[in-house]
C-alpha cells in the first residue's frame, strides 16, 4: 500500500501516516492533494460524497479545501479507478437532453 494521486496515479513519496498541507500539489499532475478526491472518507455513493458524518459539505471535490477530517487515502497501485464525480454525472445528463 501506499499512495497514489488521484487525479494521474503518480506514487507520492510520502511517509506512512503522513500529513498533506492545504497547498500541497502532486508534483506530476499539479493536482491539488488536500482535497476530497484524495481523501480515505471520499465515496461518490455516500451522502455529500463523504462517508465521514460530521465533515462540512465541499462542493468542489477536486479543489483543495480546509476539512478538518482530512487524511490521504492509502491505495495498493497506481492504477486509480475514481468514479465520475457528480459534476461529470451532472453534465453527462444535461448533454443526454440535447441528443437527438
Amino acid at each position: 500500500m501506499g499512495y497514489y494521486c488521484a487525479n494521474c496515479g503518480n506514487q507520492l513519496e510520502l511517509s506512512l501516516n503522513a500529513s498533506v498541507a492545504r497547498k500541497d500539489e502532486c508534483p506530476k499532475c499539479r493536482a491539488d492533494l488536500h482535497a476530497c478526491r484524495q481523501c480515505a472518507f471520499y465515496d461518490p455513493s455516500s451522502y455529500n460524497e463523504c462517508k465521514e458524518s460530521n465533515a462540512d459539505r465541499v462542493v468542489d471535490k477536486q479543489r483543495s479545501n480546509f476539512c478538518d477530517y482530512f487524511r490521504i487515502a492509502e491505495r495498493s497501485s497506481g492504477t486509480v479507478k475514481a468514479g465520475p464525480t457528480a459534476q461529470d454525472l451532472a453534465r453527462r445528463k444535461l448533454d443526454d437532453l440535447f441528443k437527438k
